[in-house]
């Protein structure tokens, strides 16, 4: 698969990712607040962004791994994205009182810090063309 046609459906997942991310934070946060919510969320979104990207970003590359195993690099691989984009949360919820009350603004400004990493390692280190 080609590179634009990578980049369209890595942003496919991601944008889906969001909605899962944002949707569930937003079901959780008032049973049990805003930064346990995103902890769940950002690991609801990172198993339906595995889903699209495996079948769709990146097929016909191979990880090499049983689908589980691939399943647990891909979640340690997002946590590296996930650590810049939950630092931008918790930053933007703590410092701004007008996000914490409109938290989906902290979660797409979060996505953002962390799709370019995420990207980069689910191409090059997870889901590797076999030439």
């Amino acid at each position: 698969m080609k590179s634009p046609y990578q980049l369209l459906w890595f942003l496919v997942a991601g944008s889906l990712g969001f909605c899962v991310d944002t949707g569930v934070l937003y079901l959780l946060k008032n049973a049990i607040g805003l930064y346990e919510a995103r902890l769940v969320s950002f690991l609801c979104a990172v198993f339906s962004t595995w889903l699209i990207n495996r079948t769709m970003t990146f097929q016909g590359s191979k990880s090499g791994l049983t689908v589980r195993k691939e399943f647990l690099v891909y979640l340690l691989l997002m946590v590296i994205g996930g650590g810049f984009n939950y630092g931008t949360y918790a930053f933007l919820v703590h410092t701004y009182r007008q996000i914490a009350e409109y938290p989906v603004l902290a979660v797409a400004a979060g996505s953002i810090a962390g799709m370019t990493i995420n990207l980069l390692t689910s191409k090059y280190l997870l889901f590797r063309f076999h030439r």
